[in-house]
């Protein structure tokens, strides 16, 4: 009991001071300026964008569905997306090309009061430029400094004309005009030629030490300070600082797919706890966001290897290794989901519903896309999808089409921009050798549980088993200051052997208030029951093991995040007359 006060006393004021820093700090800040306010808003995403057919709900996390991650902006971005700007100008027929005759021009006709001095120019100095499209486009505004480019183009041709012996087509009346304008518009020219020359060194600058012309880099890195109270389990745990760290290579070959190439590594490892006896209590409730991915030593590890393309009307989802279903469908659990454990909720069960962890590794999805055009049902989709633990195994009862896998279809509906609801369905098989329903592809054997009691999870290790699984998700906003989801899932287990089968329920509410004390920031508050299964052979407890969860993100900068939160489980291992366990976690996020 003194232990339990005294880690209570060493982790409070942690948690307190950050949390009445961060209100206090809030409500300094609440005026803040228009600027701030536009970048605060350029680092939204909506909920699951990669699929083209998501969730409509914006939220303020900067991702990974795993997509783009929103990045400060600074000047050598700038000066790139300018580069990138004019180039794909020139590939969408916006650029500039000489032409050798007026007549060229599909909007200059010979009535028009400008078209003999354009003829002139273009056939006797040839110093005029139009567009790829055959226009010359002279209808609209021309600003001094876009004058002054042709200006300039015009003197650098006199200047052709005269060096080869043509002087004779440049009268000194011409000349003298030309002076004239030049005279008049040298500050313009001086400006833009220095620009030009700046702007061409920096490019040559970035080209010379890009990353790659196809290929950007986003990482995220967690640091977190976390502890647990409560009875034995809080007696036999100490405070940890943990850490766990994402390099996702994004590559691009079309400007429409997406190649994510993840490096992972990470030192986080699950609390253990324990009953009233002392013994381990086999359950993965409490289990955190951050910990997935973890290698527990910081080694490094390839832990996803996936590809989006645009196949026709569909988008595709290819996965190598480290695939799973949030990755290619729509959770409908905004501001909790953030698809990378770093800006949502703490806890796995709060960020997305248990369905979405049966099963994974390697596979395809594909996302058919409907409802838009004025129709009543905003851009909402079919997805369909089949993910194989062992893919990369050529064992008996392996591989890609034998060993264990997990196939989901979900019908996603957003009724305005407001509500979103989705239906889920995923079957899974489960060979012999035992393993765990909510495994996320751990495969045959794996101790791999992500969410859950022991009850909800353990499989027969003596027989295959299938799974046939049910879920709702609905997300409904009803101001820009509130967003409201939660979900259901029934899961029904049917072993190949006798006293195998087994029927799990898992249920979830969560309430957000984005931009809650400042821009950026979520408060967020999450209650519910982790997956559970009553009655099994060979398993004692039958209680409800309640969840609720608290966060507070608070955005200290466009990269910069600071998440206290609390966890408080009730009845751990579906058994009441275990004490309850309390979670505390400082949750520091950097993204890059």
């Amino acid at each position: 009991m003194f232990d339990l006060l005294w880690k209570t006393l060493v982790l409070s004021p942690v948690v307190l001071g950050v949390t009445v820093l961060v209100s206090a700090r809030a409500m300094a800040t609440e005026a803040a300026s228009s600027s701030e306010y536009a970048k605060a808003k350029a680092t939204q995403t909506e909920a699951s964008e990669a699929i083209g057919a998501s969730f409509l709900i914006p939220t303020e996390q900067p991702t990974a569905d795993q997509f783009l991650v929103a990045q400060a902006k600074t000047d050598d971005n700038n000066v790139l997306e300018q580069v990138n700007l004019y180039s794909s100008e020139g590939k969408n027929q916006n650029s500039m090309s000489q032409v050798t005759s007026v007549s060229q021009f599909s909007d200059v006709q010979p009535t028009d009061w400008a078209f003999q001095a354009l003829q002139s120019l273009v056939e006797r100095y040839g110093c005029i430029a139009g567009y790829p499209n055959s226009t010359y486009r002279g209808n609209r505004a021309l600003t001094r400094y876009e004058f002054a480019a042709g200006l300039n183009a015009c003197l650098d041709r006199v200047n052709e004309l005269i060096a080869t012996a043509t002087a004779d087509l440049v009268t000194k009346q011409d000349l003298t005009t030309l002076q004239r304008l030049q005279e008049e518009f040298s500050a313009e020219l001086a400006t833009l030629r220095g620009r030009v020359d700046a702007v061409e060194a920096r490019t040559a600058e970035l080209e010379a030490n890009q990353f790659s012309t196809t290929t950007k880099l986003v990482g995220e890195a967690i640091f977190a300070v976390s502890d647990v109270f409560g009875g034995n389990t809080g007696d036999n745990n100490n405070t940890v600082f943990q850490d766990r760290v994402r390099l996702d290579l994004q590559t691009s070959f079309t400007g429409k797919d997406l190649l994510h190439t993840r490096l992972s590594a990470g030192n986080t490892r699950a609390f253990s706890q324990l009953d009233n006896a002392g013994a381990p209590i086999d359950t993965a409730e409490g289990t955190q966001a951050f910990e997935i991915g973890s290698t527990g030593n910081n080694g490094v590890i390839i832990d996803w290897l996936a590809y989006y393309v645009p196949i026709g009307p569909v988008q595709a989802y290819f996965a190598a290794t480290g695939g799973i279903h949030s990755d290619y469908v729509p959770t409908n659990n905004p501001y909790f989901e953030d698809f990378d454990g770093g800006n949502g909720a703490l806890s796995t069960f709060a960020s997305e519903s248990p369905i979405y962890r049966i099963g994974g590794g390697a596979g395809a999805a594909l996302t058919l896309a409907f409802g838009s055009g004025g129709n009543f049902f905003l851009p909402s989709s079919l997805t369909i999808g089949y993910l194989a633990s062992n893919a990369n195994n050529p064992g008996a009862n392996q591989g890609l089409l034998e060993g264990n896998y997990a196939a989901l279809g979900q019908l996603n509906f957003n009724i305005g921009d407001r509500f979103a609801l989705g239906a889920t369905y995923v079957h899974g098989y489960h060979g012999a050798g035992g393993g765990n329903l909510f495994d996320l592809g751990g495969g045959l054997g794996s101790t791999n549980r992500v969410v859950g009691t022991g009850q909800a999870n353990t499989l027969s290790a003596l027989n295959a088993s299938s799974s046939n699984s049910y879920g709702i998700s609905a997300a409904f906003r009803p101001s820009d200051k509130l967003s409201i989801s939660g979900f259901v899932s029934y899961h029904d287990v049917v072993g190949f052997g006798a006293d195998d089968n087994y029927e799990a329920w898992s249920y979830g509410l969560g309430i957000a208030l984005p931009d809650f004390g400042k821009k950026g920031n979520v408060l967020g508050i999450f209650a519910g029951a982790e997956p559970y299964a009553f009655n099994r052979v060979g398993f004692a407890g039958n209680d409800i093991p309640y969840h609720f969860e608290g966060f507070y993100k608070y955005r200290v900068s466009d990269n910069i995040s600071i998440t206290p939160g609390v966890i408080w489980l009730t009845s751990p291992g579906q058994n009441s007359a275990n004490d309850d366990a309390i979670i505390g976690t400082l949750r520091t996020t950097f993204t890059f």
